[in-house]
């Protein structure tokens, strides 16, 4: 079960000052039952907390999580059809696991309790533990909040290539393995680092269910967003027309938004995008999310638009400073012009506000390509290692590359 999960366990033996083996899943290939970062704990009076497999081989992943909390050095097993003995522990789904044991006590994790009530607060914050490379360093770990991080794995350079990654993955509510050089060097292999990120993906509202909502639905899932399109024309707002939407909405667009925003539902890393360009709809709606701290607000249309907005976002009392933080025209300069290539243009500047980027070609800068523009030099939102997950992270990484 997830980590989250277990956390109550964990935090009563470690106030305790207690030593306990914790067995993870770092990889999963084929039909698995449990996603990576299922946990299950070894307790130290022999107790089994969590679940890695669903049954399917909790003993061989109890035993090492024990045989790690009783002195044996972290390492990684792979459970599943696979292994000579698949008999005995294989899964019996087909999948193979990859399960890493390491152990947690108050002398090898002092920032546990702060880690833990982070996620209990339900604060960003990512878990990256070295999995494969020198057996010094294995089972180390690096604890990373999008302001700070705690803990090391080794050295300067391992830590602050893997922080800046795992700000990236945690910004995009991602889990996943990421490979380096020995000492972190990027394009590297020799070392793997998992990251566990404890976040829900980040949102996108999209207000207007045009053709362009459809594409930016698409590149917005791309990036790692959960998407949400809202139009208050059942007519328009259908599944079928925007089937990469994770959720299309028929309501007010200014209604939904205070709905999702007294629920809670609206955070910093929300971006919020208006196509609409009907004053009817844009007006109320951004005057809602021009009033809220979140990461992104813009709206679709013209230059002639756009001040005729600005007035009537002022006469409905919008203040000069809440108006400063409005992109409008949405979108970066990329000469767009159909639908998608618009999507592009307007996911390239909510990536370039997200890293403080310049939004200019990189021939015509200076200096380091990965420019600091967030603590720890933070500034990749995929990170520049090699990931093996099998979302869209390595995509996206590789198209940001090109």
């Amino acid at each position: 079960m997830p980590v989250r999960e277990v956390l109550p366990d964990l935090l009563r033996w470690w106030r305790a000052g207690e030593t306990v083996g914790v067995a993870m899943v770092v990889a999963v290939a084929g039909s698995a039952p449990r996603e990576p970062g299922a946990v299950l704990v070894a307790g130290p009076d022999g107790s089994a907390v969590g679940s890695v497999s669903g049954g399917c081989v909790e003993g061989a992943a109890h035993g090492l999580a024990d045989e790690v909390r009783a002195g044996a050095a972290p390492r990684v097993e792979r459970f599943g059809i696979s292994d000579s003995d698949a008999f005995a522990v294989g899964l019996t789904c087909g999948g193979v696991l990859d399960v890493l044991g390491w152990r947690l006590s108050p002398a090898g994790f002092p920032d546990f309790e702060v880690f833990a009530g982070s996620v209990a607060a339900g604060e960003p914050v990512a878990l990256a533990t070295v999995v494969a490379g020198d057996r010094a360093v294995v089972g180390r770990q690096l604890v990373v909040w999008p302001d700070r991080r705690s803990g090391s794995l080794g050295s300067a350079r391992r830590d602050d290539a893997v922080a800046d990654d795992a700000r990236g993955l945690l910004a995009a509510g991602r889990t996943a393995t990421v490979t380096y050089g020995p000492q972190g060097q990027r394009r590297g292999v020799g070392l793997s680092v998992f990251v566990a990120s404890f976040a829900p993906p980040p949102r996108m509202l999209v207000f207007g269910a045009i053709d362009h909502a459809a594409a930016l639905a698409r590149v917005g899932r791309f990036l790692g967003y959960r998407v949400t399109v809202c139009d208050a024309r059942p007519l328009f707002a259908t599944s079928r027309r925007l089937p990469d939407a994770d959720e299309v909405v028929v309501d007010w667009p200014h209604r939904y938004l205070q709905g999702q925003v007294a629920a809670g539902a609206v955070d910093g890393r929300t971006v919020v995008c208006v196509l609409t360009h009907e004053p009817r709809f844009d007006v109320p709606v951004l005057a809602v999310a021009l009033a809220q701290d979140v990461a992104f607000v813009g709206a679709m249309g013209s230059r002639r638009t756009h001040l005729d907005r600005l007035q009537r976002l002022r006469e409905a009392g919008v203040s000069e400073d809440r108006l400063a933080r409005l992109s409008s025209p949405i979108g970066l300069d990329l000469g767009a012009r159909t639908p998608e290539e618009t999507a592009v243009s307007i996911a390239a500047e909510i990536v370039a506000r997200r890293w403080n980027g310049t939004g200019l070609p990189l021939t015509h800068r200076d200096g380091p390509v990965h420019h600091p523009g967030t603590p720890d030099g933070a500034d990749r939102p995929q990170g520049s290692g090699q990931t093996r997950s099998s979302s869209t992270t390595g995509m996206v990484r590789e198209v940001l590359r090109s």
